[in-house]
């Protein structure tokens, strides 16, 4: 079933219990997700807590993700257990930095940014980018579902963000892999190769070298894969920390049964290892830069850029709770920026920024038109508009933009919620109701009565 080569190598890992570790990966992936706490409170029914993470649950069985309204309002994100450590690490590694500024540099799908964007808070921003433009505007819809503003998505190569030097406190490189952790899917056995992990190995060290430059003297960057190779894990580490001034910084694991500490040449990284632990493949590892970087020559925008208009601020007021560091009028468009108009300024002169922050609304002629991603914002004033409530039945059928109706709406626009949570937006114009759920979020699977009794149940 796994390559030769695989299994050889393996036998030779001294940390590793190459029979545990086959048998294993024949076994079922958990499943498991990430609950938002700032849209979500309750537990899935018969769950167990991921022992490195408070909002991470394990699922008795693998539930429909799609026909789950929950799912699309955001309230919670489906991530493998493993990579939830990356947060315990953050949390480790950044205690007292204030007004933290984060690089997610290959963030696609967005578990781990989406971890990061709870994680930060109100304290500083993140930026996840993704070099795949496909890849980014999933990204940037997960952000969105998230809704937590305090993130913009980008879509650029890594070698782009060299010129921000010494810009960022954190940078966490998740690196394209061999993907040896996810051996329980045929796909990941089928795409294996020696000759791909050669080639992810390269791959990674041109990252890992374009990321350097944007990382501030004292910074951490936090360097993970789902792979158990060594040379695209612990042997990477040594080599940066060779070719660069920097540290490798030590994680406390001791409260975490199963977590292998790999000790590698005065390095050290963290390997999770299916039949030690209840999730996939993972390695992760800490490097503090010791170096100084020249600051980040500002490169002047030839887009204008119209930022903090006066009367734009208090349109924002008018729908957020939260004050914004900047507000961005672009394309009849208002959004709430998480970084000062300095910054932003700066990083739009570099970055193709293609999630701005929150959407607040678009102005068309006289009309205000609502964003979606307003709507899903943890900060939108709780009575900005008239909301409804639907019933699991109602939500599927928005979320499949079907005709629909609910008791009775008012005229002009409204919130439909599901469970007391936001879900989307409808306009009663009275001849009809009009569904402004994103044409290419909508759902296509037929909601029949066995996939429904498949969703998520809540204690």
């Amino acid at each position: 079933m796994f390559p030769e080569e695989f299994i050889r190598r393996i036998k030779t890992q001294q940390y590793i219990d190459d029979q545990l570790l086959l048998a294993s990966l024949q076994e079922p992936s958990p499943a498991s997700i990430r609950l938002n706490s700032h849209k979500w409170k309750r537990i899935p029914s018969g769950s167990v807590q991921v022992p490195w993470c408070g909002e991470g649950w394990y699922l008795m069985v693998r539930p429909s993700f799609t026909l789950d309204p929950l799912f699309h309002a955001g309230c919670y994100y489906p991530q493998e257990a493993s990579g939830m450590f990356t947060g315990e690490v953050v949390s480790q590694v950044t205690p007292g930095m204030e007004n933290l500024k984060v690089l997610d540099l290959c963030a696609a799908p967005g578990g781990k940014s989406t971890h990061l964007s709870g994680l930060i808070g109100n304290n500083g921003f993140l930026v996840a980018n993704e070099v795949i433009k496909q890849r980014a505007k999933i990204l940037a819809d997960n952000i969105t579902r998230w809704g937590l503003g305090n993130t913009l998505v980008t879509n650029n190569d890594p070698s782009e963000f060299s010129g921000l030097r010494g810009y960022f406190d954190v940078i966490l490189v998740d690196a394209p892999c061999s993907g040896e952790g996810m051996f329980r899917d045929q796909v990941a056995i089928n795409e294996w190769s020696v000759s791909n992990t050669l080639l992810c190995a390269e791959r990674q060290k041109r990252i890992l070298l374009d990321a350097w430059p944007s990382l501030k003297e004292g910074g951490v960057l936090i360097y993970s894969t789902c792979t158990f190779n060594p040379s695209e894990n612990e042997e990477q580490v040594r080599w940066l920390i060779d070719t660069k001034r920097a540290e490798s910084v030590t994680v406390c694991t001791d409260t975490f049964n199963g977590i292998t500490e790999i000790e590698y040449e005065r390095i050290r990284g963290y390997g999770f290892y299916p039949g030690k632990i209840k999730g996939d493949g993972f390695f992760i590892s800490v490097i503090k830069k010791l170096e100084k970087e020249e600051p980040a020559d500002y490169i002047k925008n030839k887009t204008r850029i119209n930022l903090d208009l006066k009367g734009d601020r208090v349109k924002v007021k008018e729908w957020l709770q939260t004050s914004p560091a900047a507000v961005l009028n672009e394309e009849n468009k208002l959004f709430s920026v998480p970084v000062p108009a300095g910054d932003y300024s700066m990083l739009a002169a570099h970055l193709n920024i293609i999630k701005r922050g929150t959407e607040i609304f678009t102005q068309k002629n006289m009309d205000i038109i609502p964003s979606h991603d307003l709507v899903l914002s943890t900060s939108i004033l709780p009575d900005v508009l008239p909301s409804y409530e639907l019933t699991l039945a109602e939500s599927l059928k928005f979320l499949r933009k079907d005709q629909f109706t609910s008791g009775t709406f008012a005229n002009g626009w409204g919130i439909v919620k599901y469970m007391g949570v936001n879900l989307g937006l409808i306009k009663n114009i009275g001849s009809r109701i009009n569904n402004y759920f994103p044409v290419e979020w909508r759902i296509r699977m037929s909601p029949d009565s066995e996939k429904i009794k498949n969703i998520i149940r809540w204690i």
